[in-house]
């Protein structure tokens, strides 16, 4: 597995070696000593799946502590652009992101750490996304920031009539408005 260090500190691009002939192809998706010595020690405990048509926007949602979750984020068919914000009040990197396209075929992930907002665009007819999560999700712990907050800058590769949202994604706060963020100083894996 090669590991691809992003702009931000503990965002990572994984790529899987993957083994092909004339049958297909073969990979390991995620091996747990491989990626406790390559990335950082994890234990995840719930797998998620989504389907998307195109123009479909998830995000930017986060999980604040006790409930605080990393991720482990793939495309098994189709295309997405893939963003990860950082959400770390004093970060030498507060709001800025990582943006990475996930396909079916290029079979990359995305390791999101804990005090990241995420969230995904779908730019194919449909995707397929799959994460794997170090927390088990807790509704009472739900948080989220604007995915179209000026502030961040995002380029979701679509148009702004092309855009599907949840009628809850529509209502996120601003970066800038969050009332419950993360400490950069915290650290949220002890």
């Amino acid at each position: 597995m090669k590991v691809i260090q992003t702009a931000i500190e503990g965002v990572v691009i994984l790529e899987p070696a993957r083994y092909g002939d004339a049958r297909g192809y073969f990979m390991e998706s995620y091996t747990q000593r491989t990626f406790d010595r390559l990335v950082r020690p994890a234990e995840f405990v719930q797998d998620n799946e989504s389907r998307s048509r195109y123009g479909v926007v998830r995000g930017l949602h986060f999980q604040l502590p006790p409930h605080t979750q990393s991720k482990l984020v793939r495309v098994i068919a189709g295309r997405v652009l893939d963003v990860a914000v950082d959400i770390r009040r004093g970060s030498p990197t507060f709001g800025r992101h990582v943006a990475v396209e996930l396909t079916g075929e290029n079979h990359r992930q995305l390791f999101i750490p804990r005090g990241f907002a995420h969230g995904f665009a779908v730019l194919s007819d449909e995707a397929l996304f799959q994460y794997k999560c170090d927390a088990y999700y807790a509704p009472e712990s739900e948080g989220a920031i604007a995915w179209d907050d000026p502030a961040l800058a995002i380029d979701w590769g679509l148009s702004p009539h092309e855009i599907i949202l949840s009628e809850k994604d529509a209502r996120h706060p601003r970066l800038a408005e969050a009332t419950e963020l993360f400490d950069y100083h915290t650290d949220y894996y002890a």
